[in-house]
């Protein structure tokens, strides 16, 4: 069984100091990027996941609901922020996806056996919280985590009510303030 995963959920430019962007979520790369580095040196896998949308973003029901373009591939607000990018290293997996959860990510994860699986980025509420939800369908027996000091939204309400759901279906919550 190989032991640690970590998820980094779409720490991207956009999310942080973009069209998306918020108070506090540029605070959060020091932490993400030592985290990286942390499983890197521990010879634990790494892996991002990239909100991906087109030009044609405004007629998706995500656009609809969000009128906000954001995340449009290969544009710079797509790119991982920060010390957050120059952690990645060239074999980390990376896996883009157009919706919040990543379908491809949870497959993946089901043919593999890790016994813990911690994420981290933005947004909690968002996307952290249901690729949290995707991780525990995938791999029901490893211990989920999410770092509550790497994670964040720009609404202070929804992101604590997040961090209670996530408790609430037996994800750990390390480091709530």
């Amino acid at each position: 069984m190989r032991e640690k995963l970590l998820l980094v959920i779409d720490y991207q430019k956009d999310f942080v100091d973009g069209t998306l962007g918020f108070p506090g979520a540029e605070g959060l790369d020091g932490a993400i990027a030592s985290k990286i580095d942390a499983y890197h040196a521990a010879g634990a896998d790494v892996v991002f996941t990239f909100d991906t949308h087109s030009s044609h973003y405004a007629h998706t029901q995500e656009g609809r609901k969000l009128p906000i373009p954001h995340c449009i591939e290969d544009t710079e607000g797509w790119r991982l922020y920060g010390e957050t990018a120059k952690a990645r290293r060239p074999d980390d997996l990376c896996f883009v996806k157009s919706t919040f959860p990543s379908l491809e990510l949870a497959d993946w994860l089901s043919m593999q056996n890790y016994a813990e699986v911690e994420l981290v980025g933005l947004v909690s509420y968002i996307c952290v919280l249901t690729n949290a939800v995707m991780v525990k369908s995938a791999l029901p027996e490893a211990e989920v985590i999410v770092d509550a000091s790497c994670t964040a939204g720009p609404d202070a309400g929804l992101h604590a009510k997040c961090l209670d759901v996530l408790e609430g279906i037996q994800v750990t919550v390390r480091n709530r303030t």
